[in-house]
């Protein structure tokens, strides 16, 4: 078979495309999940209310009736000024020493509330944050789809670029596949010439050119996805949660997007050796 005459070769191209289709796929990976991510955190919407210091115990109250007013929020917690400090300790870990040099602590007191609907439908952050606002003793009201809002627009920007890249590395395969057919036309050139003489027809000689192409395409879309699977495997990056909501799986590719890089890779392998094939029999 032409791949064993040529191993070194089919090996280093073989490892190209692999690297290429894992790059593909761990962008496929990362991605899928942020926006898995926003369309369920889209669905809930959560608010932190941050306290004056020194705010008195009848204003505390006043906001604290003013929550209990608003249609379908429930406070999932409030957070003191040392609790808020404890929380920020055991987020820094061992870099947190530099917060025994604080002369006073520095973070507000809170409330965490969220809107119970399935939707926030209905519910308009704008209108409660400024009313929320305007209590005395509020120093500042952040909402969920405040930063939702900029990463979304954040990752239409990595969409973009992953377009990009994607092409690039798609690129790359269909240059490398193309290269690697080429070098194995012209150590068989002359028992294809051969070929040609006794009669055979110029598919019969290009046909096991295109299934080299598909076989290094299929098994380098294979191995990347052996490989992004055993990455996910090892990752520690399970039930992530933020701002109180209910925490998310990083979940690995579905089934789709599997056969999707599979394909791919069958495909650039095709390409690639219709390139060589087209620009060798033209000569």
């Amino acid at each position: 078979m032409n791949i064993r005459k040529n191993l070194s070769v089919h090996i280093l191209s073989l490892g190209t495309i692999v690297a290429s289709l894992l790059i593909l796929g761990a962008f496929l990976l990362l991605f899928g999940n942020l926006n898995n991510w926003l369309q369920r955190w889209g669905t809930a919407l959560s608010m932190s209310i941050y306290l004056k210091d020194g705010i008195s115990e009848y204003r505390r109250d006043k906001v604290y009736s003013f929550i209990r007013g608003l249609p379908e929020a429930e406070i999932k917690r409030f957070i003191s000024k040392e609790e808020a400090l404890k929380d920020l300790r055991a987020a820094l870990g061992e870099d947190a020493g530099f917060l025994n040099r604080l002369v006073r602590n520095p973070l507000p007191a809170s409330y965490e509330i969220v809107f119970e609907s399935k939707g926030t439908h209905g519910v308009e952050p704008e209108r409660i944050k400024g009313e929320l606002e305007k209590l005395d003793g509020v120093e500042e009201v952040q909402y969920s789809n405040e930063w939702l809002n900029k990463l979304e627009g954040f990752l239409n920007v990595v969409r973009l670029i992953g377009f990009i890249i994607g092409g690039l590395l798609c690129l790359c395969v269909v240059f490398i596949v193309t290269n690697t057919i080429k070098l194995t036309i012209y150590s068989r050139k002359d028992e294809i010439e051969i070929l040609k003489l006794v009669g055979a027809t110029d598919w019969f000689v290009k046909t096991p050119f295109l299934i080299e192409g598909t076989i290094q395409g299929i098994s380098g879309g294979v191995l990347a996805v052996l490989m992004l699977f055993s990455g996910y495997l090892i990752l520690p990056t399970k039930g992530v949660s933020l701002l109180g909501l209910t925490p998310l799986d990083f979940v690995f590719l579905p089934a789709g997007y599997l056969v999707l890089i599979l394909i791919l890779g069958a495909v650039l392998g095709v390409i690639g050796s219709f390139i060589a094939i087209g620009r060798f029999f033209a000569v």
